[in-house]
């Protein structure tokens, strides 16, 4: 018993497990925020007339073209059609039919939207002996169009945000020890998130809906209100361990607050055209 102590000082201050925890960390908490986010595929699988039928129906596009919806039918003598209107109207649902390709797939095109246009779908699929099915039931697909980001901003926001994160969960591993120094790290987590969320984020933002800002005091986009959620609680952390002032509590606070808001999917309550006013 008396080793515990000890083992536990040594384990708070070995950098290589702490870099690798953080890293483990930052990577489970972006895959979840990925795979339960807003724009990221519908999968899934039915099982129709004894064939099973596996898709995975895309809920992001780029403006400036139609967007293909393809899907894999695993019996020729199936059809499908593409059930469609704009989120957010008062148009009618129009029906077209997909047509086979060479590959066996068939496929139907979502007529091109503005940045921040939405549009509603459904992929139904008929047997000779059955009426239309939809792949997700009654429950439409809701595909959500943005302006093209260059490669050039988007790289440099994605890297900076990504090592915000990491950083700032290394310095509240850090702060978990009662000798060591999170200090330097704090620092450097305020100028990841500052430069990625307040610098690249809003030129991300106006490329992909002509908009620098839409969170508080302009709006409710939840990506941006996250970020000046994150940047706050850094902020908060910073001015209670200025000077000779030293607090890992608030350090701790800042890395659970930030890692909770960023565990929130991203593009949640984004920017979105209101067809019915228009």
């Amino acid at each position: 018993m008396p080793a515990c102590p000890l083992i536990r000082l040594n384990f708070l201050k070995n950098p290589v497990f702490l870099w690798s925890l953080a890293i483990v960390i930052t990577a489970a908490s972006a895959i979840y925020q990925r795979h339960t986010g807003p724009t990221y595929p519908v999968e899934g699988e039915l099982t129709l007339a004894g064939e099973t039928i596996h898709y995975a129906l895309t809920r992001s596009a780029t403006t400036g073209a139609d967007t293909p919806v393809v899907l894999g039918l695993p019996d020729a003598s199936m059809t499908a059609y593409l059930h469609f209107r704009r989120y957010k109207s008062y148009d009618e649902w129009t029906l077209v039919p997909m047509t086979r390709q060479a590959d066996g797939t068939v496929m139907a095109l979502l007529p091109d939207q503005p940045a921040a246009g939405k549009i509603m779908y459904r992929v139904l699929v008929k047997t000779s002996r059955l009426d239309p099915v939809s792949l997700t039931g009654e429950e439409p697909v809701i595909i959500r169009y943005k302006g093209a980001v260059p490669t050039a901003v988007l790289i440099p926001h994605v890297l900076f945000m990504f090592g915000a994160m990491l950083l700032s969960n290394r310095t509240g591993l850090e702060a978990l020890s009662s000798q060591a120094k999170p200090r330097k790290l704090m620092f450097w987590t305020i100028a990841f998130v500052i430069l990625g969320g307040l610098i690249f984020g809003p030129v991300v933002q106006k490329f992909a809906f002509d908009a620098f800002w839409t969170g508080v005091p302009f709006g409710y986009d939840l990506t941006d209100n996250k970020t000046l959620i994150a940047f706050l609680g850094w902020l908060f952390a910073w001015w209670k361990n200025r000077g000779e002032a030293q607090s890992r509590g608030a350090i701790l606070f800042a890395t659970l607050l930030m890692l909770v808001i960023f565990m929130i999917p991203h593009s949640v309550l984004g920017s979105e055209l209101d067809y019915t006013g228009m």
